[in-house]
């Protein structure tokens, strides 16, 4: 598969949560399915009829056991956010069928437990999780995505 070939195919809807704590931490998992460092925050696609809020409250529960009444919602990007693949994930990724993600991203303020957060799902995103400064996340962050959160946590700094 050429780049030319990829860059001619749509982006995935998405959605991210950026899950932050009261003392002002976000949450940062390592990808189940990467044996290299490779951290991340919720996100999921966007399933058709579903809008960028509700995807983003079902991904965070399905990834972290982090349900609606857990959290509050309180901010959401104000554009898209879309990254590209690097080109051995677009091959193998859902069929080869998108070059990358369009992302909305939601700032979601945890008011339970660290134990009320279980990882252990029915299927797991994540083999192990973390509070984390924002400032530290970017260098968490799986390289193809950092310009995202980058720009998703300067959105939402001062906030978070």
């Amino acid at each position: 598969m050429t780049s030319d070939t990829i860059a001619r195919r749509p982006y995935r809807p998405c959605v991210g949560v950026v899950l932050a704590n009261p003392a002002g931490q976000v949450f940062v998992g390592q990808r189940a399915d990467w044996t290299t460092p490779a951290w991340q925050m919720p996100q999921g696609g966007i399933d058709p009829g579903e809008g960028p809020r509700d995807a983003g409250l079902r991904e965070l529960q399905e990834e972290t056991g982090v349900g609606a009444e857990l959290v509050t919602v309180e901010a959401e990007t104000a554009d898209w956010v879309a990254y590209d693949f690097p080109t051995e994930v677009a091959a193998t990724r859902w069929n080869g069928k998108f070059r990358g993600q369009t992302q909305k991203w939601l700032l979601a303020r945890f008011h339970g437990q660290d134990d009320q957060i279980r990882i252990d799902t029915e299927h797991p995103e994540f083999s192990e999780w973390k509070w984390v400064a924002p400032d530290a996340a970017l260098a968490l962050i799986v390289p193809f995505k950092r310009e995202v959160y980058a720009s998703v946590l300067a959105e939402f700094a001062g906030r978070i």
